[in-house]
């Protein structure tokens, strides 16, 4: 059975985000086919996705290569999510479903659950659901790939502070919600603005190889990638 590109894909970024290909790297298309266990077509194909998406470049005499944004890049990153997360919650809150409202819901309980018990891990894990239902709850496709393509990078070039008391990121996202499921979308636009200002301070850019010592880095070891579990 032919694995699709996309999956390809996704297998590809996420080992770019987790570190396991360190910012200019070469990816080979013979050593990424044989990694993945797939031919060189959609390995190809996915080099010309990532590249569309900014996680890869091309080089002279090099072929693909995996990119090496500047910090004025990463910041810009902020700044854009800072501008686009505020509409998408404007827009949840015209165009929400019962059932995004639902998820929503769910994952704000689990939140104060998990805040609760200390889980941090798993709080990092809701937050992420947290923030892709909400996007998908705007009903714009163009908005949604936007965001998850900012998340991914963001992911890549950021690491997160834990909030010192998590406990009050969900008492937010709670708030939010409410602001959504009564289609208050200038108040959910407010909610998102803090929210978004005060996650973005918790931000520390990771350093690539070379960089200050004692500076945080991505990690580099080697792990096998389950295709058919990658996320889309």
């Amino acid at each position: 059975m032919r694995i699709p590109a996309h999956s390809v894909c996704t297998a590809i970024r996420d080992d770019i985000v987790s570190g396991v290909f360190e910012r200019g790297s070469r990816l080979t298309e013979e050593v990424l086919a044989r990694r993945y266990g797939v031919s060189r077509v959609p390995v190809r194909e996915a080099l010309r996705t990532l590249e569309s998406e900014g996680f890869v470049v091309t080089r002279r005499h090099a072929g693909a290569c995996v990119a090496e944004p500047t910090e004025q890049e990463a910041a810009d990153l902020l700044e854009i999510r800072m501008l686009l997360e505020p509409l998408g919650a404007a827009r949840a809150a015209q165009r929400r479903t019962e059932a995004h409202l639902k998820v929503l819901r769910g994952l704000v309980r689990l939140g104060q659950e998990r805040a609760r018990r200390g889980e941090g891990e798993d709080l990092r894990s809701l937050g992420g659901w947290f923030h892709e239902t909400l996007a998908q709850a705007s009903g714009s496709p163009a908005l949604i790939a936007l965001l998850t393509q900012l998340r991914h990078k963001i992911a890549w070039m950021y690491a997160v502070e834990q909030p010192v008391r998590p406990a009050d990121s969900w008492a937010e996202h709670g708030a939010l919600v409410d602001a959504v499921a009564r289609r208050d979308p200038e108040r959910a636009r407010v909610l998102a603005t803090q929210h978004a200002e005060r996650v973005t301070a918790a931000h520390r850019l990771r350093r690539p190889p070379g960089q200050p010592a004692g500076a945080p880095r991505v990690r580099s070891s080697q792990h096998p990638v389950n295709i058919a579990g990658a996320r889309h």
